[in-house]
């Protein structure tokens, strides 16, 4: 098969748009996302339009059209539409790397398992900054195991009971605390709506 019988045979994807004014939409997301690991377990609502390619929530593609680019890698599922990774590639630029560990940004949408947050890089003693980020979608804010979160940015206590989560997430999370400064950042979402879970957060469940 010579290289046009190829092309013209391959899987066509209907490539959506990112965001119609990058600059200004891309920082009033970022804006919001240091809300949300600024006052851990307060999910806020992301206004910024895009196209949402199958697989990812409105949340989810907007989070990584602001923070993926040529020097952030990705990991995504297995079986994730391949839709996502074209508009990443497109509009981002980011390289699609194999494993967990070797990503700047974890994406663990809706239906797809979250790897464990042992398996992503939790930075070293000299650059705890240089750590994977988790984005995972959840199910519902206050339909799962209620926990009470604690620390900074939190002035007494908060609740939150998020479903979707793997099982066992928050006996890795009461690990992963222990870690800091080194430690995994995560930002749940849920529709439009993220909620920060920064290292720093003690859970009590």
């Amino acid at each position: 098969m010579t290289q046009v019988q190829r092309a013209a045979t391959a899987p066509t994807i209907n490539l959506l748009p990112g965001f119609a004014d990058p600059v200004a939409q891309a920082q009033a997301v970022f804006r919001v996302a240091l809300q949300a690991l600024s006052e851990p377990g307060q999910p806020r609502v992301l206004a910024a339009e895009c196209g949402v390619p199958a697989g990812l929530s409105p949340a989810l593609a907007a989070l990584l059209l602001t923070l993926a680019d040529v020097d952030t890698p990705v990991w995504l599922p297995a079986g994730l539409d391949d839709a996502v990774a074209a508009f990443l590639r497109f509009h981002c630029g980011c390289p699609l790397v194999a494993t967990p560990a070797e990503a700047v940004f974890v994406v663990a949408p809706a239906g797809h398992a979250a790897p464990a947050l042992a398996d992503c890089n939790a930075g070293d003693p000299a650059y705890p900054d240089r750590s994977t980020t988790l984005l995972i979608e959840v199910e519902d804010w206050q339909a799962g195991t209620a926990v009470r979160l604690t620390g900074p940015g939190i002035a007494d206590a908060r609740a939150l009971a998020p479903a979707g989560l793997p099982a066992d997430f928050w006996r890795q999370w009461a690990v992963n605390h222990r870690r800091f400064p080194q430690g995994v950042d995560v930002l749940l979402t849920h529709g439009r709506e993220i909620c920060g879970l920064p290292r720093t957060t003690r859970v009590e469940a």
